[in-house]
C-alpha cells in the first residue's frame, strides 16, 4: 500500500528546524553550536503550523540585520506568509501587522511613537523608582523570610517588576498579579497566549480611561498629554508594549542572575557582601543566559543573501540573540564576557534598540531586587541540585519555572 507524499510547504526548507522542543530551553548553547555546524549562521526554522522563518545566530550577520533597517525593516506587513497564518496562531501576540504601536511601525510613523513614549520614560524619577523597587522587594521578602525556604520565581522575581512598573505607569497594585498572569501567558507563546494578549489590552484600556479621567504623576498621564494626535488604541498598544517589554525579561534577568550567583564559582563571594559583583553577574547573564533568547523579527525588503542562505522578499528573520552571543567569532574559550563588556544584543541594536531610559529602568528594578534579597537572606542557597532546576518551555524567553531556595529564617521588616 503506497502513501501519497505531502506536497512541499511554500517557503519551508526541507531541513527546517522546528522552533520547539526541550533543547531550546534546556541546553541552547550546544544546540546553537550544532545548528551553526549544520546550517551556518542563518538557520531555516519552522514556527508553529510549519510557518517558515530564518533564525540568525551569527554575531556579524545579526549585527548586519538589525543595523540595516532599509534592507531588513521591522515591518511585519511585508511578511509573505500572512495568507497561511490562522486567526488563532499562538504567536500573533508577538508578530502582528495590524498594530500601530512603537513595536510595529517603521519610518516616520515609528519616530512619531518614539517621540511620545521615550520622553514619558525619561521623566521617570530614578531615585523614586529605586525606592519603589526597595519597598516592593522588602514587602515580598517579608511574606516568606520567616519560613526558611521560598520559591523565588512566582513568589518574588515574577512579581517585583510588574508591581514597580505598575506604579510607574499608573496601574493599581491590586491589578498587578492578574496583569503578570496575562504577560506570562503571552510570553510563553502557548495555547493561552491569545487570551493573555486580550487581557493585557483590556487592562491597558482601563488604564487609559482612568488616567484621562484623573491624571497623575505617571508615564500614562504624560503620554496622554503629548500633542501628536494619538488615538486611545495607539496609547493602549504602546503601553502594552512598554509593560510587556519591561516585566517578563526583567523578571527573568533577576532569576537568571540569582542562579548564576548561587551556582557559578565566579560569584561565590557575592552572597556574603560583594555588591560590585552583582553588576558583573547581571552583565554576564546578558551574555551567557540572556532573558530574550530569540526576538521577532525583521523582514527582507527584497531578495538577498545572508550567511550563505538565499532570502526572498518578505521572508521573516528571527533575531537569535543568545545564539549570536555564543558565536565563536566573538567568543574565545576561557575568556567569557564579564565586567563592563556591553557589546551584547540583549537590548538589541540600531534604530529599534531598546531606548536607554527603558534599559535603565529594567536595570534599576533587577539590581535592586537582587540586592535586597541578598541583604535580607545572606545565607540563601539552592534547595535542589542545579541540574534539577526547570526552565520555562519557550524558545523565545529564557527563564526559570521555579527557583526553590533555603535560608536561615528572619523577622519581617513590617510585621
Amino acid at each position: 500500500m503506497s502513501t501519497t507524499p505531502k506536497p512541499p510547504i511554500p517557503g519551508l526548507a526541507p531541513d527546517a528546524v522546528p522552533l520547539a522542543g526541550p533543547r531550546f530551553h534546556t541546553d541552547p548553547g550546544p544546540l546553537h553550536r550544532e545548528l551553526r555546524q549544520r546550517h551556518g549562521p542563518v538557520v531555516p526554522v519552522a514556527l508553529p503550523g510549519d510557518i517558515p522563518a530564518w533564525l540568525v545566530i551569527g554575531y556579524r550577520e545579526l549585527h548586519h540585520v538589525i543595523g540595516d533597517s532599509a534592507l531588513f525593516p521591522r515591518d511585519p506587513g511585508l511578511w509573505n506568509q500572512w495568507p497561511r497564518v490562522p486567526r488563532d496562531w499562538p504567536l500573533l501576540a508577538m508578530i502582528n501587522r495590524r498594530q500601530p504601536s512603537i513595536h510595529y511601525t517603521v519610518g516616520h510613523e515609528h519616530k512619531r511613537h518614539v517621540d511620545m513614549v521615550v520622553p514619558a520614560l525619561e521623566a521617570v524619577d530614578t531615585f523614586q523608582l529605586r525606592r519603589h523597587a526597595e519597598e516592593v522587594a522588602d514587602a515580598l521578602v517579608d511574606t516568606f523570610c520567616g519560613q526558611g525556604e521560598a520559591e523565588l520565581i512566582d513568589g518574588y522575581a515574577g512579581l517585583l517588576p510588574i508591581h514597580v512598573l505598575g506604579r510607574m505607569i499608573g496601574v493599581p497594585d491590586a491589578e498587578c498579579p492578574a496583569l503578570a498572569g496575562a504577560l506570562n501567558a503571552l510570553a510563553a507563546g502557548g495555547d493561552d497566549a491569545v487570551a493573555g494578549h486580550q487581557d493585557l489590552g483590556a487592562a491597558m484600556r482601563r488604564l487609559v480611561a482612568a488616567k484621562r479621567a484623573v491624571p497623575g504623576a505617571d508615564v500614562t498621564s504624560r503620554m496622554l498629554t503629548h500633542p501628536g494626535g494619538f488615538s486611545d488604541e495607539e496609547y493602549v498598544l504602546d503601553l502594552a508594549a512598554v509593560i510587556a517589554a519591561g516585566h517578563q525579561p526583567t523578571a527573568d534577568w533577576i532569576g537568571n542572575t540569582l542562579v548564576a550567583m548561587l551556582t557559578d564559582d565566579r560569584f561565590a563571594a557575592s552572597l556574603t557582601g560583594g555588591r560590585r559583583s552583582v553588576g558583573d553577574a547581571m552583565n554576564l547573564v546578558l551574555w551567557e543566559d540572556t532573558p530574550t533568547q530569540i526576538l521577532a523579527g525583521r523582514w527582507a525588503a527584497r531578495d538577498t543573501h545572508l550567511g550563505g542562505q538565499r532570502l526572498l522578499a518578505g521572508d521573516m528573520l528571527l533575531l537569535g540573540l543568545q545564539g549570536a552571543h555564543g558565536d565563536p567569532h566573538v567568543r574565545y574559550a576561557g575568556h567569557p564576557h564579564t565586567g563592563g563588556h556591553q557589546a551584547h544584543f540583549s537590548f538589541s541594536h540600531g534604530e529599534f534598540r531598546c531606548p536607554f531610559p527603558a534599559q535603565e529602568i529594567a536595570e534599576i528594578i533587577a539590581r535592586t531586587g537582587i540586592e535586597v534579597l541578598l541583604d535580607r537572606l545572606p545565607d540563601m542557597d539552592l534547595a535542589v541540585p542545579p541540574e534539577e532546576l526547570v526552565r520555562r518551555r519557550s524558545p523565545f524567553l529564557r527563564g526559570l519555572s521555579a527557583l526553590p531556595v533555603r535560608f536561615t529564617p528572619s523577622t519581617p521588616i513590617r510585621p
